[in-house]
């Protein structure tokens, strides 16, 4: 994501404490609902900021691991699940999504990730990820996620890296295609591609919802 991009989102969280505020995010609800059915009770959740999201699901019983790369968010969230009474159903790890998860093999059920996949990762950098998040799920894992896509206003617009990358008041945002989706998906069972729209531009996305052959 680069450092450019890290020391803007801790700045961010520094400047907007608790930026997205405490309400779950429509997407964590509906991966509460799905990881629920599923019977799910670990869950990792990648790009947690400062955890409107990881204290949603920790409130909902599952058991929750929060990454992010950005250290301010993190102090946030653990200082947040102290406050709300989730502190020991929440455990928060420092990680950069361009790197290996620092954790075991076949350690959760579900992981989550809203609209951290579109960010400034390049195409290898998102595969990548993926094949981690399928190392750290379980045979029968479920996988729920968010990206903006092509759709989206912004797309094409703003300052272009390439590779549907495009950069707006220093957020990039790396914008899904649908074929980009199905990479993402090779290997698993692809169960749901859901389409909203989310803020005040709006901005527009898919919501991808897939899971691991047991």
């Amino acid at each position: 994501m680069g450092s450019d991009q890290h020391e803007h989102w801790d700045q961010t969280y520094r400047s907007h404490p608790g930026m997205y505020g405490e309400q779950p995010s429509e997407a964590a609800v509906h991966a509460g609902d799905v990881f629920r059915a599923a019977g799910v009770h670990d869950v990792l959740e990648l790009g947690a900021g400062h955890g409107r999201d990881a204290l949603y699901l920790a409130r909902s019983g599952f058991q929750v691991t929060a990454t992010d790369f950005s250290t301010v968010g993190l102090t946030q969230l653990q200082a947040a699940a102290e406050t709300t009474g989730v502190s020991t159903r929440v455990q928060a790890i420092e990680h950069d999504a361009r790197e290996p998860i620092p954790l075991p093999d076949n350690t959760f059920d579900g992981v989550f990730a809203h609209m951290l996949l579109c960010m400034n990762l390049s195409t290898d950098d998102i595969l990548a990820l993926t094949a981690e998040i399928r190392r750290v799920l379980r045979p029968g894992g479920t996988f729920v996620y968010t990206v903006r896509h092509v759709g989206d206003a912004h797309y094409g617009n703003g300052i272009a890296y390439g590779d549907d990358t495009y950069e707006h008041g220093g957020f990039a945002v790396h914008f899904f295609t649908r074929a980009l989706v199905d990479q993402v998906a090779e290997g698993w069972h692809l169960t749901q591609i859901h389409s909203f729209a989310e803020g005040e531009l709006p901005r527009r996305l898919w919501r991808i919802t897939q899971t691991l052959p047991t």
